[in-house]
């Protein structure tokens, strides 16, 4: 069965609640969720079935995640209300249990791929189709044990694995350039047998175009995004990797052209 394409009013009246929902509990990480937004809707909504397994390694974007999973029915308007607050089951970073499809906890960056490559191996040992999809930042791949996976998936051949990167460029300290550059990363990562594909993080069709199962060997998709895509006070900022936005720039994004049109010619 295949799954209606995910309509861009949609996906703007995710993002105008994600913007909400961070503003409501005073958090910042903004930034990084709006680069990530894009795609992880259209996973969600397109791609993933009941055999597939998505793991957020990038866990700073839960906010992301949360809004996602909210834009399908699986979690409660009422309980987005909660986001990083005492009790919630919607932290700052995915749970390891009690969300749909959340299995393990990610936030210290580098333990996703882990994850996401044991998953991948263990379903072709059991025999059982399906996918995992496994969204990494940029700057964690300048992390050991990231590499290490990546070396692991590629040695076993994983080809029902497909690693996205969101490429913003931007992380805490600085630009990934700046900080540990692997630029061109596509290029790094392509040394190690892996099918390396790349697409505009924020344009669906190019990235449907490169989402498609590998032939043989893991997938790994460069979406090459902007951090704070959508609100341009923030756009393209480092400080929207920890500042949380304040009432004006919610209200401006809010009343956006482009954000206003989509959200109500969609909803209504």
């Amino acid at each position: 069965m295949v799954a209606p394409a995910l309509a861009p009013g949609l996906l703007t009246l995710a993002r105008w609640r994600l913007l909400a929902m961070h503003r409501e509990a005073g958090v910042g990480h903004v930034g990084g969720n709006l680069s990530a937004l894009d795609a992880m809707m259209l996973l969600h909504h397109e791609m993933l079935t009941g055999r597939d397994r998505f793991v957020l390694s990038k866990g700073h974007a839960a906010g992301a995640l949360y809004v996602t999973l909210w834009s399908r029915g699986l979690i409660t308007e009422a309980e987005l209300a909660t986001f990083h607050a005492d009790g919630t089951r919607l932290p700052g970073h995915p749970p390891a249990r009690g969300l749909p499809g959340s299995r393990f906890g990610t936030g210290s960056l580098g333990h996703g791929l882990p994850l996401a490559g044991g998953l991948a191996l263990a379903a072709r040992l059991q025999g059982r189709d399906g996918r995992v999809f496994c969204l990494t930042s940029d700057g964690e791949w300048q992390e050991g044990s990231t590499l290490e996976a990546l070396v692991f998936c590629a040695h076993r051949r994983l080809a029902n694995l497909t690693i996205l990167i969101d490429h913003n460029r931007l992380q805490g300290f600085g630009t990934t350039a700046e900080v540990a550059s692997l630029d061109p990363i596509g290029r790094v990562l392509s040394g190690f047998d892996v099918e390396v594909r790349e697409a505009d993080g924020h344009d669906l069709a190019d990235m449907r175009r490169v989402l498609t199962p590998g032939t043989g060997r893991p997938v790994v998709v460069v979406l090459h995004t902007v951090k704070g895509h959508g609100v341009p006070a923030i756009e393209g900022r480092l400080d929207s990797h920890y500042l949380p936005l304040t009432e004006e720039q919610v209200r401006e994004a809010m009343l956006g052209s482009a954000m206003l049109g989509g959200a109500t010619g969609e909803t209504a």
